[in-house]
């Protein structure tokens, strides 16, 4: 039916009959006319797009993870390496402080037995442990402390050293330089590091 047949004389439209089929094309528009921002962010995603997402996701975070684990890495690294280092600092401690302890035992027997050496000293001095059993038994017993770190100061000629020379007196002398030592009075002991006894001497000096 044509535009002219549906008016009526006097200008007035005839309503069009609702059984008649919609123009192609007319649903459609209405439609995509009604679509709003809310329904097309709520539209669900394909699987190809979802998969995409997550693989974009795991790629992100790989370089993340990767680094806090070389972080973690380094860090259990600088332990080590600082209890290596106290563990060497403790060995060498222990074993100097060992050290010590030994020549503090080994010069405080020696100090006790000081004056037996100072008779041995003498009777050696004056002929009588030449020979025979006391000579014997005195040879064993510094060889004995010798064994034990014992170190004997005080020898003619040496250069004066105030940490392990007591100086008695000075001797005029050509026969031994200057500041070095000419005669020992009284010898002198040493157990390691440890001074037990300094050597009393006598200083040479210009006659």
């Amino acid at each position: 039916m044509s535009d002219s047949e549906n008016t009526q004389g006097g200008g007035q439209s005839v309503p069009e009959d609702p059984e008649q089929p919609a123009r192609p094309g007319q649903d459609s528009a209405e439609g995509q006319e009604g679509l709003t921002v809310d329904d097309i962010l709520d539209t669900p995603q394909s699987q190809d797009a979802e998969a995409a997402d997550a693989a974009s996701s795991d790629g992100d975070a790989a370089p993340a993870g990767d680094s806090e684990g070389h972080r973690l890495a380094e860090e259990r690294l600088e332990d080590l390496r600082r209890l290596q280092a106290e563990f060497v600092n403790f060995k060498n401690r222990t074993a100097r402080e060992k050290d010590q302890l030994r020549d503090f035992v080994s010069g405080e027997m020696i100090a006790a037995l000081l004056p037996v050496l100072d008779d041995v000293d003498a009777a050696r001095k004056a002929g009588d442990l030449e020979e025979g059993p006391f000579a014997a038994i005195a040879t064993k017993l510094e060889d004995a402390l010798v064994k034990k770190g014992l170190t004997r100061i005080g020898e003619v000629g040496e250069n004066f050293d105030p940490t392990i020379h007591e100086a008695v007196m000075q001797q005029p002398t050509d026969e031994v330089e200057p500041d070095h030592v000419s005669m020992v009075l009284r010898s002198g002991f040493k157990v390691g590091n440890r001074v037990v006894r300094a050597a009393q001497v006598a200083v040479a000096a210009q006659p």
